[in-house]
């Protein structure tokens, strides 16, 4: 399938609120680039698909997505210009100038990522590990994670998965169960695991997420005893999918078939259940959930995920930004949920609740 790439001239002030925009707007792959110098940290940490070599730092960013063929590119380019113009009355925002080009095909896109998503080390002792490339400086002691599928979100590189790492490293007891709402590419879920967690369930919103999920436990050698995913949508009447896994207890990735069909996660107006591909779960509860989505997901999340939690279970969240954060704590407080612990990555902020 042919993409269109959808790029927003903004500044380096805006560019992550340009990028949560473009997300809450339905947009795949926000990808932000720009000329601010790199710390020591950022080359150690992360490879950056912009030029390593010094240039001189305009103050400029580029904010791009990938939208498919039917997307509404019209009303998106008016949504966008009226946010710029919103954010001018707070921050210097550019010139908000909007560019469409073609992209090439799934594959191709696929096979050029791996140029950029190298092998790397968060914190002491966890590694995220592409399945075509190792670590070269790896310990006999390391949490290794590998990820196959980068076709949906999450390789850890992103101050908001860092922060949510890091409080699931902090917070969670061997033999704990943990809820991973929003489960991207599997990356919490899957660091859960190997720190020990008794059972991981991650669950999505989007089916290609779950597949890759899926396919990216499978290189792990994840059994289902251990980690299962389902797609589904807490935010309309806690309705969870079951995605599937194989006899056995080992875990089957997705075939095709899966995803010839529509996945309507929700029921009808008068109750009643309408087809989705798999079943309907039985509701559990768990230890931990975490939630690395948005803000204002997790506003509406804190009145939805106390039935999934234990008695004094913890509410790990992230994807905070640091002008939103009193509105989650608010949400939390006003949920019947206490604060236990605030941390914040430059422009982020990780929020853990009891």
């Amino acid at each position: 399938m042919i993409w269109k790439k959808f790029t927003v001239e903004t500044t380096e002030e805006c560019e992550d609120l340009v990028a949560e925009f473009l997300n809450e707007k339905g947009a795949e792959g926000v990808l932000v680039e720009d000329k601010a110098p790199l710390s020591a940290d950022d080359l150690k940490a992360m490879y950056v698909d912009v030029p390593l070599m010094p240039e001189e730092d305009d103050g400029k960013a580029y904010v791009s997505c990938f939208l498919q063929p039917d997307f509404n590119i019209e009303t998106l380019t008016i949504d966008v210009k009226a946010e710029i113009e919103r954010l001018a009355e707070f921050l210097p925002s550019g010139t908000g100038i909007v560019t469409i080009t073609d992209t090439t095909d799934d594959s191709t896109w696929a096979d050029a990522y791996k140029e950029y998503f190298k092998p790397f080390r968060l914190y002491d002792d966890i590694v995220i590990e592409p399945t075509w490339e190792e670590l070269a400086d790896k310990k006999p002691d390391d949490h290794v994670i590998k990820i196959e599928s980068v076709m949906s979100f999450g390789t850890g590189t992103h101050e908001t998965t860092k922060l949510c790492i890091g409080q699931i490293r902090k917070y969670l007891k061997p033999g704990d169960s943990l809820f991973d709402v929003g489960c991207g590419s599997g990356i919490l879920a899957f660091t859960a695991v190997r720190l020990g967690a008794g059972y991981v369930h991650g669950m999505d919103i989007d089916p290609q997420a779950v597949k890759s999920s899926y396919e990216n436990a499978a290189v792990n050698g994840f059994d289902a005893d251990r980690i299962g995913f389902t797609c589904g949508n807490l935010l309309d009447r806690n309705y969870i999918t079951d995605a599937g896994t194989g006899d056995g207890g080992s875990i089957r990735p997705l075939s095709p078939d899966d995803y010839t069909k529509d996945l309507v996660l929700n029921r009808g107006e008068d109750g009643s259940e309408i087809e989705t591909v798999g079943t309907p779960l039985p509701q559990k509860k768990y230890d931990i959930v975490v939630a690395n989505i948005l803000a204002e997901v997790i506003v509406h999340l804190s009145a939805k995920v106390r039935p999934f939690m234990k008695e004094n279970g913890l509410f790990i969240t992230s994807g905070i930004s640091t002008g939103k954060a009193d509105r989650v704590k608010n949400a939390l407080l006003e949920n019947g949920f206490e604060i236990v612990d605030v941390i914040q990555m430059n422009d982020w902020v990780s929020i853990v609740a009891k």
